[in-house]
């Protein structure tokens, strides 16, 4: 769909509200009711389904009475929305040509105030050439059901964030300005990609430099998983800049050699095609520029640095809980095979049961003890025979029985045992808590739909 920018002058503020009420409407709904549209959007004098006609002729939303009367927004809504909170905030003034179009997202030119050029990159996951990403990336983490803007929404704020530490560490990045909903403006780099390059001065020089950058990825946790020759920018002064990160993993994952590879793979391939560089493992003599194929990186050879981004970013295929097991596997050297949480679970299960019993066993026998010696004091008989030998042939039906009498018998025991039950059963548990359901009309905290509504036009989901 064509961003047209002229219509942003033909939208009042009712316009505006309405498509965040959809917004809003769209965090709960696929298809958002005209009711609650209407209901979040709150307007003075009515007028909501007039407004809503207004937004579907110009294709900022989509009507949908297949199951209920209801509107969802299109990625050109999605824009408008963005692109009205970023000029509100002063971060640009205009909107210019089209300067790049990928599988997952457009670039436009954008101007500030005093007249600098920035990108602008519209995030737009759900195109038909590229609708695996759901399998294909972490975007979603535990969720089961989607959507594409809120994931295009993801994508973007990973993006921001790669980009804004990998300038902190002196990486070849475009400057991070700012963010919002699929949005990313950038600073715009003065250069060509390297698909569109036929000729290079030093070859030898960009290749070193180009592989350099993989390695130092590498070392500080991360890898790009998409590092080829339309993701690297070249200048006419052959400086380099990498771009497009979404993607980007953490060298913890379980196909983080495999990524590795192919990026490197990548880079081999494209400067033996394009600029006919012959590497030790071809086959025949050639008189052309050599490079030794010994050279090549390894993964294994990698040291991850310290400070390491992957930690702080949270990559792809690096977690806390997987560094909480590395570390204990490193200090008690236990070894867990795949697939044995749920047996260390019941494990821990069984541990924590057991002791409880134990402890309430003992209890109770020595409870026992003391009555009877009461009951022998005043004149009633009793046989006692309890040795070391016959509490480990105790069962564990005759231990239930025993302990049902004595609960009935003594309170403060009953209290006790009932203490003991409630830790094992959140020991079991694992210290979760049931979650209460939210009622997402509910307005929490006495604020306003108008409040509501003004938060979300500076901020998104």
């Amino acid at each position: 769909m064509k961003l047209d920018v002229n219509v942003l002058r033909y939208l009042s503020k009712d316009d505006f509200r309405v498509l965040t009420a959809v917004e809003m409407g769209m965090r709960n709904h696929e298809i958002v009711p005209s009711e609650l549209v209407e209901r979040i959007a709150c307007l003075k004098h009515g007028g909501t389904y007039k407004v809503l006609k207004n937004l579907l002729k110009y294709k900022l939303l989509h009507h949908d009475a297949s199951k209920y009367d209801g509107f969802r927004l299109t990625y050109l809504g999605y824009d408008f929305l963005a692109i009205k909170t970023l000029v509100n905030r002063g971060i640009f003034t205009g909107v210019g040509r089209q300067i790049g179009v990928g599988k997952e997202s457009d670039i436009f030119e954008v101007a500030q105030e005093d007249g600098t050029i920035l990108a602008m990159k519209l995030h737009r996951l759900g195109r038909t050439s590229f609708r695996a990403v759901k399998s294909k990336r972490d975007y979603l983490r535990h969720r089961s059901s989607f959507s594409w803007l809120y994931l295009s929404r993801l994508a973007a704020l990973k993006e921001f964030a790669f980009m804004k530490a990998l300038e902190e560490h002196d990486f070849p990045v475009p400057k991070a300005i700012d963010c919002n909903r699929h949005c990313v403006i950038m600073s715009l780099v003065q250069g060509y990609p390297m698909v569109q390059v036929k000729q290079l001065q030093n070859p030898e020089t960009i290749f070193e430099k180009i592989i350099g950058i993989v390695v130092r990825l590498a070392e500080h946790g991360l890898i790009h998983c998409d590092f080829n020759e339309f993701n690297i920018m070249i200048d006419d002064e052959e400086k380099i800049t990498m771009i497009d990160f979404p993607q980007m993993v953490s060298v913890s994952h379980r196909n983080a050699q495999m990524y590795f590879d192919r990026d490197i793979e990548c880079i081999f391939k494209f400067f033996r095609k394009r600029f006919n560089m012959i590497f030790h493992e071809d086959k025949g003599e050639s008189d052309e520029t050599e490079v030794d194929e010994n050279s090549r990186p390894s993964f294994y050879d990698i040291t991850k640095d310290a400070n390491a981004l992957d930690r702080d970013l949270e990559a792809s295929g690096f977690t806390r809980k997987e560094q909480n097991d590395l570390d204990k596997f490193i200090e008690g050297g236990v070894e867990k095979s795949e697939g044995s949480d749920e047996d260390d679970e019941s494990d821990d299960e069984e541990q924590t049961c057991d002791s409880h019993e134990e402890e309430n066993v003992d209890e109770l026998k020595s409870l026992q003890l003391q009555e009877k010696e009461q009951k022998s004091s005043d004149g009633v008989e009793a046989e006692v025979k309890l040795d070391d030998t016959e509490k480990g042939e105790n069962s564990e039906d005759k231990d239930d029985a025993e302990s049902d009498e004595e609960e009935e018998d003594d309170p403060e025991l009953v209290k006790q045992l009932g203490k003991q039950r409630r830790r094992a059963m959140a020991a079991a548990r694992g210290g979760r808590k049931s979650q209460s359901s939210r009622n997402t009309y509910k307005d929490k905290g006495g604020r306003s739909q108008n409040s509501k509504i003004h938060s979300n036009m500076s901020g998104g989901w």
